[in-house]
């Protein structure tokens, strides 16, 4: 078995925001190598978020709105994290909704995606610079 990794960092310039990374992952795949076996990738920060979904703005509009109303960023004063002098509870309430990672199937050198799934950043603290990790193993 192989593996290859590689790492992708991201400055969103705004507190929240989602990117598109489907491309910057299947350059991924074709470098490893692999053609058969499972891509991983996770966003290596608290406040940030790696999921599959469609590529489509209302959608993504939904996402903040929805988001927004399970876990308003302000007042700051509403989340015991933000005691300790930071101003991004809603941020770390975000993620552990959104999710930390998704898997891929890499069939024939490729990534194995349903209907209309791609894979997308979501910055929920944003302004600064952030690391994700794509891993893969296979043959």
């Amino acid at each position: 078995m192989k593996s290859y990794r590689q790492e992708l960092w991201m400055n969103v310039p705004s507190r929240r925001g989602y990117v598109n990374i489907t491309a910057e992952v299947e350059r991924a795949v074709r470098a490893s190598g692999i053609r058969e076996g499972l891509c991983l990738v996770n966003a290596m920060h608290i406040t940030a978020s790696v999921f599959i979904n469609d590529n489509e703005s209302g959608l993504h509009r939904d996402f903040e709105r929805w988001l927004e109303k399970l876990a308003p960023e302000k007042p700051y004063t509403q989340y015991e994290h933000n005691l300790t002098g930071e101003d991004n509870g809603d941020a770390h309430l975000k993620r552990s909704v959104m999710g930390r990672e998704v898997v891929v199937a890499v069939t024939n050198g490729a990534l194995d995606f349903g209907p209309w799934e791609q894979i997308f950043y979501g910055e929920f603290d944003g302004l600064r610079r952030k690391r994700l990790l794509i891993k893969i193993i296979g043959e």
